[in-house]
């Protein structure tokens, strides 16, 4: 029996990662039905961006004082130093957080939560190919090219159809690309992150000021929360939840494995968000998310595949 040694990461272990993967990924799907249910309880509409930001805003401050709580707790290291470290945290904290989900939360409430989830897995496909260019142990490979193009099929999978769905839309899925364009550059940044400070404590950082970043422009804006219910509160909960055990684990996972073995998981996360949009929204189940879903899943297996 292989042996595993006791001086490995947990993070890079592979049943481990497996689990860790597994878990963000199921996390991050379930955002985007709980996205929308939260704008409904706190009665924000759609033209109400402001509203928007501000409840994106309090989301990621809110996990990122969790994170960092939890990092104190276990007492990990809090120095940044120098200036040129802290405006790479910020310079991270401004893709990861900032317009990242400024973009998503315009977006998502332009677009059916099932077609955003889809059409966002193009961040996967983007930043595989980026890997390729900075990282020894991330090649362009055959495989990877081939995945690529499976994956882009899919995404024009989005736009078959007729009146199916809708078409594109700047405000629905050009939001949705530029939030993708966002989280793969923010990937790639990841392992810079973990060489400047401690990754949770990084990650916990990038939440934070990213979530100000949110709130103070989306109060400028005239950004309220019209409305307030325990459902809402119970969602907004969960949506912390999510973005601190999603980003934990997933930033964690980039820094100490090759990112093609972590990103296949990612396949999943728009399989769950639509079919959690479906349950939780009462949204119609099109046949072309089956095919956009599939081949956007076989691409990235491709991708990772083991030779």
């Amino acid at each position: 029996m292989e042996q595993v040694d006791k001086k490995t990461s947990i993070f890079q272990r592979p049943v481990w990662v497996v689990v860790f993967a597994l878990s963000a990924a199921v996390a991050w799907g379930w955002a985007y039905p709980l996205i929308k249910l939260g704008f409904a309880e706190f009665g924000i509409t759609q033209a109400m961006t402001g509203s928007k930001m501000l409840f994106a805003g309090i989301r990621f401050m809110l996990a990122g004082a969790v994170v960092l709580a939890i990092a104190a707790a276990t007492r990990r290291r809090f120095v940044v130093s120098g200036c040129g470290n802290w405006f790479y945290v910020l310079l991270f904290a401004l893709l990861n957080t900032g317009l990242h989900y400024y973009f998503f939360y315009v977006g998502l409430s332009y677009s059916d939560g099932a077609r955003a989830a889809i059409l966002n897995s193009l961040g996967t496909f983007m930043l595989v190919l980026l890997a390729c260019m900075f990282f020894k142990s991330d090649r362009l490979t055959a495989n990877k090219i081939v995945g690529c193009v499976l994956g882009f099929a899919g995404i024009m999978a989005l736009n078959i159809g007729g009146t199916q769905g809708g078409g594109f839309t700047f405000m629905g899925d050009g939001m949705i690309i530029l939030n993708a364009v966002c989280s793969a550059l923010a990937g790639l940044m990841t392992r810079g992150l973990g060489k400047r400070v401690d990754v949770f404590v990084g990650t916990g950082y990038s939440l934070a000021l990213g979530g100000v970043m949110l709130v103070v422009p989306g109060l400028f804006m005239g950004g309220t929360l019209p409305a307030l219910t325990a459902a809402g509160v119970a969602i907004l909960f969960l949506l912390v939840c999510i973005s601190a055990l999603g980003f934990t684990l997933y930033n964690k996972l980039l820094t100490c494995n090759p990112v093609g073995k972590v990103a296949i998981f990612n396949s999943l996360i728009p399989v769950v968000g639509a079919v959690t949009s479906c349950m939780c929204l009462g949204e119609p189940f099109y046949w072309k998310y089956v095919v956009a879903a599939g081949l956007a899943t076989a691409g990235i297996y491709l991708i990772n595949r083991a030779k």
